[in-house]
């Protein structure tokens, strides 16, 4: 018998064994303390109004500023119309410059209280609002989700990726996908190359700053061909990047491109034509 079994087959290396172990499982339970007093003593606010909120992050009097889209909108882009014109038709907007993808949809508008849930999302690590953006998102996207193969979220470049430490498109598609049982293809659609920020540029210029930007690998080609592809985004400004985005879907010979993003900004309410 070694020196080794000796030491722990004796009642003083068995109880020592024992009080390291005890000291051990102490330090464990210590260690977890601080996190419980923090949740303790900083529960989670509504990211709105910062009052205490059970839930979903949003309390009851935010939730109620939020501005839902609902029927009627625009076949093609779900913008808002100022009236029902009956089911099908579509905006000025969609017919002098319609987009690559087919159909558009999203759960509020771009105001206030949303602006401040995707920010939170985007920068603030405030991933307790994912449930709720997607099941909102999975509402308002019934008609597209219906009929679709397969989601696939919106990528970020590596290195923003990097920064952010997650892709919060990804994250909402993940929610979007087991609601209703869509898988969700997260590396099938590249960002390539790193891009501006789109804030304060002019359309041309979002445009020209997203040519090039998004591809389908040839290696990936095959998940995406001839299949109908939701793709998943927090919120459509302009619409360029999920235009960019869809104009590699179709060219990796997808069947068909619609988006589907928590909010989009709705600067008029649009008359049907």
């Amino acid at each position: 018998m070694s020196e080794l079994d000796q030491a722990s087959s004796h009642p003083s290396g068995r109880w020592r064994g024992r009080f390291r172990g005890t000291l051990k499982a102490c330090g464990a339970a210590l260690a977890a303390l601080p996190r419980a007093a923090l949740d303790i003593a900083l529960p989670t606010l509504c990211v709105a109004c910062h009052e205490p909120v059970a839930g979903d992050g949003v309390c009851a009097a935010c939730w109620g500023k939020l501005s839902f889209i609902a029927p009627p909108f625009c076949a093609r882009l779900g913008i808002p119309f100022v009236y029902d014109p009956g089911p099908g038709l579509l905006s000025m907007q969609a017919i002098a410059d319609p987009p690559a993808y087919q159909r558009a949809r999203a759960a509020v508008r771009y105001d206030d209280v949303a602006r401040t849930m995707v920010h939170a999302l985007k920068y603030q690590d405030r991933t307790d609002l994912i449930p709720a953006m997607g099941r909102w998102m999975a509402r308002a996207g019934q008609e597209l989700l219906a009929g679709a193969d397969a989601l696939i979220p919106v990528p970020l470049h590596w290195r923003r990726g990097w920064s952010r430490r997650y892709n919060q498109s990804g994250a909402l598609a993940a929610v979007i996908g087991k609601s209703n049982h869509l898988p969700v293809i997260g590396n099938a659609l590249r960002r390539v190359r790193p891009t501006l920020q789109q804030v304060g540029l002019s359309k041309a210029d979002r445009a020209l700053n997203l040519q090039g930007a998004f591809k389908v690998p040839p290696e990936d080609k095959s998940s995406v061909q001839g299949r109908r592809i939701v793709l998943v985004d927090d919120v459509l400004t302009s619409g360029a990047t999920v235009d960019a985005c869809a104009r590699a879907l179709l060219r990796a010979r997808a069947a068909s491109v619609d988006v589907l993003v928590f909010a989009r900004v709705v600067d008029t309410v649009q008359t049907p034509i």
